[in-house]
């Protein structure tokens, strides 16, 4: 099943977390106009969560001496919702200052 260390859980939510927050904030910048907020917040989670995902089965097909962690997928998607509800709570200031 995997190790439930709490350290490396937060690193992987961590990481995951930061991984979101830099996609949005491409996504959020290059944007014209400000429709597609939320649905862009919604691909990117499903693309970051999927990305963890592949990354831990591959883990355990591809390499000897790595083995999947189903609690690495929980904890990187975690990290995905946090940062989505971040986005999701600061969308009327995010839209102000780049008006």
């Amino acid at each position: 099943m995997g190790d439930l260390s709490v350290g490396d859980k937060l690193l992987h939510a961590s990481a995951y977390f930061v991984l979101f927050l830099v996609w949005k904030f491409s996504f959020f910048l290059k944007a014209k106009n400000n429709y597609t907020y939320k649905a862009t917040i919604l691909k990117i989670s499903v693309l970051c969560i999927a990305f963890g995902m592949l990354i831990e089965v591959l883990q355990g097909t591809l390499t000897s001496y790595r083995q999947p962690d189903w609690l690495d997928v929980i904890a990187n998607s975690t990290g995905v919702l946090i940062a989505s509800i971040l986005f999701l709570t600061l969308e009327r200031p995010l839209k102000k200052v780049k008006n």
